[in-house]
């Protein structure tokens, strides 16, 4: 498999259709609304008939409303299709639009399979079309100083890892659509809530070289997990903890990275890993002076990083850049999700990379 390199858009405005309208769906309508200088909202669509009502009230009657994809991908002259929907539907109708030659912009988790995110990368790389995964936190500012510090190895070498996603998912929130709470559509815990946390195993630290969970459904009525607990080994020797609830009494408390090296100690907690807790190097260094600005408040586990993880889409399609975070990179994290969940159903500590 080979990396694509469209054709640029170039002298109009990217048109962009959204589908699924949904709980994440205002993020991204809000994005496209932040870069309404290059990008336009052609079209939006949803199976839900009162979802899409909504919507329509919510973009005006100039953007076209459609209850089906395939009559979407039909009857629009979308350039860029952004999926909202449910992660189980990813690789079907990733695979639908990059065969109608538009490029793909997926939610987390890209997909709830291994071999279906591979499908969604060979289809677009045949079609030549781009698959973006959105991965908004890496855009925060407070987790760009931390990647800043790890890549100019200001921590020396890193010993210890812990990463810790405390938040509530109330039996309500399942119950809102049959597809929650089910591994067929959703995904745990792991794979759906905290998947930009696992994210970080990665994109932060570096290759896993092993990984041990135990996962349990304690309280709420669903099929996959609302709590996990990791247990990793990276390929540099560091070792590291990641725990996961959607148990938290009575909110949503922490989403928070610790990182201890031997000439640094860094901690991003927050709701969110909105607030640099604790930076403390040996060296000093210039961004030091940037720590309190790069907190923020926020009362969305989501964050602010849409706007700016449509940045880079942008400029890729416009020929200005390199996709940040396309389905090669959505790939790294989603092995490493698979290989916690075979780890929990199997009892053992699962090597990486995974042998198919």
């Amino acid at each position: 498999m080979h990396a694509v390199s469209p054709e640029p858009i170039t002298g109009r405005k990217i048109r962009v259709a959204v589908v699924g309208c949904g709980r994440i769906s205002q993020k991204h309508l809000d994005a496209i609304k932040a870069h309404e200088d290059n990008l336009e909202l052609v079209a939006v669509c949803d199976t839900d008939r009162d979802r899409l009502a909504a919507a329509r009230l919510a973009v005006g009657e100039q953007v076209a409303q459609f209850k089906s994809l395939t009559r979407l991908l039909a009857e629009s002259s979308a350039d860029l299709v952004v999926l909202a929907t449910p992660s189980g539907l990813h690789p079907a109708q990733t695979v639908e639009i990059a065969e109608a030659a538009r490029h793909v912009m997926t939610e987390k988790p890209m997909a709830t399979r291994w071999q279906d995110g591979v499908r969604m990368v060979e289809a677009c790389d045949r079609a030549g079309v781009y698959l973006f995964v959105v991965k908004q936190n890496r855009r925060n500012r407070t987790l760009q100083l931390l990647k800043q510090a790890v890549d100019r190895q200001r921590f020396g070498r890193i010993h210890m890892v812990t990463i810790n996603v405390f938040w509530t998912r109330p039996q309500s929130y399942y119950d809102m659509d049959a597809w929650r709470g089910t591994w067929e559509f959703d995904g745990g815990a792991l794979m759906n809530q905290a998947s930009h946390y696992v994210d970080l195993l990665d994109w932060l630290i570096g290759p896993v070289e092993s990984v041990q969970t135990y996962t349990g459904t304690l309280a709420r009525n669903i099929e996959v997990e609302d709590t996990a607990a990791l247990s990793l080994r990276w390929r540099s020797g560091a070792l590291g903890t990641m725990s996961v609830t959607m148990l938290t009494y009575p909110k949503n408390l922490e989403g928070s990275i610790t990182i201890l090296g031997e000439r640094g100690t860094v901690r991003v907690g927050g709701v969110a890993v909105n607030e640099i807790q604790h930076w403390e190097f040996d060296q000093p260094a210039p961004e030091d002076e940037q720590i309190v600005s790069a907190n923020y408040e926020t009362t969305s586990v989501y964050g602010f990083g849409h706007p700016l993880y449509y940045e880079n889409v942008v400029k890729t399609l416009r020929g200005e850049a390199r996709p940040e975070t396309d389905g090669r990179e959505g790939l790294r994290s989603l092995e490493l999700l698979i290989a916690a969940y075979l780890s929990a159903r199997d009892g053992r500590r699962v090597p990486l990379p995974l042998t198919y």
